[in-house]
């Protein structure tokens, strides 16, 4: 269950992320609204994952995946740029995110 509550609070992370870069910097309540529920959401759920899973762990996946999906979504929804120093800053987070996960369990 608690891999669950970290997929939820990832996906409530990306989209408080993305309620803050439409809330024009407050200035449009919808978003911004929006964005403090979503957060309040997303770190609810990574509370419970502390539970079970370890901190560094936790915040490792949480991060990584949630930076590399709100990357994604800035070059699809807000037509930000793509480089290849982005993708490859992207596959580092990944790569470190795996790393960090294979730490915690080695087997």
């Amino acid at each position: 269950m608690h891999w669950l509550f970290l997929i939820l609070a990832i996906l409530f992370e990306v989209a408080g992320t993305t309620c803050m870069k439409l809330s024009a910097g407050f200035s449009r309540w919808g978003p911004s609204l929006l964005m403090g529920g979503f957060y309040v959401a997303c770190f609810a759920c990574l509370t419970l994952v502390l539970k079970k899973v370890d901190v560094g762990v936790a915040y490792a996946i949480w991060s990584g995946v949630g930076t590399a999906l709100i990357a994604t979504v800035g070059v699809l929804w807000f037509r930000e740029p793509v480089t290849w120093l982005r993708v490859v800053g992207l596959l580092a987070i990944i790569g470190g995110v795996i790393a960090l996960n294979w730490s915690a369990n080695p087997s």
